[in-house]
């Protein structure tokens, strides 16, 4: 990281800005074209291995990219605030991020597709509820998830 005084260095510090919000942005490249997309997610973090996960239907834009490159990355970010300057060139502004890469492996199995689907919900809803889920919708929903080798965070907080 270029600007080390921006550097977030704790993993505690990081994961709970992962844990506070609720969408991350994920990158992946199709024939050396960017394409980012907004989802909602869930994660856990065992064993020093953070995994994000994902669901969405079996076809589309998204789905067809992953299947032919699963490399990606994310970003997550949060606490903005816009710091006024007295002048136009001194504005600046004040948030938290966390920007990581790995790779996407469709889940096939339906107790790990259970498990990632009840920490989507438990990250949207903030409530540890596990849910079952009836077969014909797990069959028709894919469940994803986003393997981090590895994340940094970054942060200004100047007001």
């Amino acid at each position: 990281m270029r600007r080390k005084d921006k550097e977030i260095t704790g993993t505690e510090e990081m994961i709970a800005i992962i844990e506070q919000n609720t969408v991350c942005r994920i990158g992946l490249s199709q024939n050396n074209r960017p394409y980012i997309v907004p989802l909602n997610y869930g994660y856990s973090f065992e064993n020093n291995i953070l995994t994000l996960y994902f669901h969405s239907a079996r076809e589309g834009r998204k789905m067809d990219i992953i299947k032919e490159n699963n490399q990606a990355c994310f970003e997550i970010d949060c606490d903005h605030q816009l710091i006024e300057g007295g002048k136009p060139c001194s504005y600046s502004y004040a948030f938290k991020s966390i920007i990581g890469f790995g790779r996407i492996v469709i889940i096939e199995s339906t107790d790990e597709k259970i498990n990632g689907l009840n920490r989507i919900i438990k990250q949207q809803t903030g409530k540890e509820i596990t849910y079952d889920f009836p077969e014909e919708a797990l069959k028709r929903t894919v469940v994803y998830k986003l393997a981090v080798k590895e994340f940094t965070g970054k942060q200004k907080q100047d007001f």
